[in-house]
């Protein structure tokens, strides 16, 4: 199967990169056993070795002119193991699969980074835990953004949300010529593992309304971020409950810390937008 022309609209880049394919499908760490929701499985080089490794995949793949390929290049699949469905990710029910999906595997569009990622972990007040581990290709800045630990340059508030609602790590870099075609910058593979926060925040809206409002002026002292939400007795009460400076910077909070500031504050002290 050739690669068809590449859409802009949809972000398309093929990674023809063999040993790249073979270390994102390696990420899922499959036995056997499994069923694989692969989001845009363009023309089906991941698909491939996913089928070699699962006992199914459910392929969704946005662009109809790809499909006819697909269908073709598997042909002579069972039908039981490979369901390939032209659709958007981002407007699909995953409640309504036709078979449910205990892993995710993607290269996904760089500019609907963020929209995946909540449709697939859910917003911190309303978390999803339908998925056992999810493996995506990401652009490189936003995949160290998201397993960014405390004091690093790239911890932001994306940083806390995932990290509060799945563990984060880097798996591998892949450079930019590995792709047709050749994308601006390069990626980094990305494994999530969904799970309960062992620090429960009892008010999650507020925990995201809160770290929002940390990082919305990233240079600040924290407590300054926060002057509509924190009163200064309460702020002195907190640092020093929890053993930090009463001058730190959000980038320097643990998601931990951000979640007890959550809880010890319960309900803020004046309404915020953020």
């Amino acid at each position: 199967m050739g690669n068809p022309k590449a859409l802009k609209q949809y972000g398309q880049h093929w990674l023809v990169h063999p040993p790249s394919l073979h270390a994102i499908a390696a990420a899922a760490n499959l036995r056997g056993d499994e069923t694989v929701l692969e989001i845009g499985p363009g023309t089906g080089n991941l698909t491939e070795l996913l089928l070699a490794q699962a006992k199914q995949v459910l392929a969704v793949e946005i662009d109809h002119r790809l499909l006819q390929g697909l269908q073709k290049r598997f042909e002579e699949e069972e039908t039981d193991r490979l369901w390939v469905l032209q659709g958007d990710i981002l407007t699909t029910n995953l409640n309504e699969l036709p078979v449910a999906p205990e892993v995710v595997v993607a290269n996904i569009p760089y500019y609907i980074t963020g929209p995946i990622l909540e449709k697939l972990l859910g917003p911190i007040d309303q978390p999803r835990q339908q998925f056992q581990q999810i493996i995506l290709l990401v652009q490189k800045e936003v995949g160290e953004r998201l397993a960014a630990p405390p004091g690093s340059k790239t911890y932001g508030a994306l940083s806390v949300k995932v990290q509060y609602l799945a563990d984060v790590a880097v798996v591998c870099s892949i450079p930019a010529h590995c792709f047709r075609p050749k994308p601006k910058v390069d990626s980094v593979v990305i494994h999530l593992a969904p799970r309960p926060f062992p620090q429960v925040a009892q008010d999650p809206k507020f925990l995201k309304t809160l770290v929002n409002a940390s990082f919305a002026t990233r240079r600040k002292m924290l407590r300054n971020c926060l002057k509509s939400l924190v009163t200064p007795e309460q702020w002195h009460e907190f640092t020093q409950k929890q053993g930090i400076s009463e001058s730190v910077r959000a980038e320097e909070l643990r998601v931990e810390d951000f979640v007890a500031l959550g809880n010890f504050l319960g309900e803020p002290i004046i309404s915020s937008n953020g």
